[in-house]
């Protein structure tokens, strides 16, 4: 069911409730007294004036909307209540989702820094690599040569 009339409002908030009852109504194309039954169905909650009277904002008008294509397509006002509250809780977990893989890449990318600075202190360039293992076979040669001709250890009485 497309919209007859603009109702974008340029600027505004999509929460800021402008229309009165018979101008919602008008809008989603259903009776004003519609609008009341839901309200009382806990489907739709306007912000009240001072004077008590109903405001209904853009974002009020879309769930009209969504509860008009529910019950057009023979969903009962039970259901549609729990199809909101499916889709609530539906967001909620995706948001969950969001903020536990956002906290993932970042112990990820923090565990991946750590893992490179560790790797970039751990190398060794090659030129230093031939000039320890030239050390350590020196060292080995020497230790070989002194245990072939060591002497035996003298014992003093």
């Amino acid at each position: 069911m497309e919209p007859k009339g603009p109702t974008e409002t340029k600027g505004l908030s999509p929460d800021r409730a402008i229309y009165i009852i018979s101008v919602a109504a008008e809008i989603a194309e259903v009776h004003p007294q519609t609008l009341r039954i839901y309200e009382r169905k806990g489907l739709l909650t306007p912000k009240r004036t001072q004077g008590n009277t109903r405001r209904y904002s853009e974002r009020d008008i879309e769930r009209l909307r969504r509860i008009q294509e529910l019950t057009q397509e023979g969903v009962n006002l039970a259901g549609v209540t729990r199809i909101f509250e499916l889709e609530s809780e539906l967001e909620e977990l995706r948001a969950h989702y969001r903020r536990a893989r956002d906290e993932l890449d970042g112990a990820l990318a923090q565990s991946q820094g750590a893992a490179d600075h560790r790797d970039h202190n751990a190398l060794v360039l090659f030129k230093d690599v031939r000039r320890i293992r030239r050390a350590m076979k020196t060292d080995a040669v020497e230790r070989a040569a002194q245990s072939r001709f060591a002497l035996p250890p003298v014992v003093l009485r």
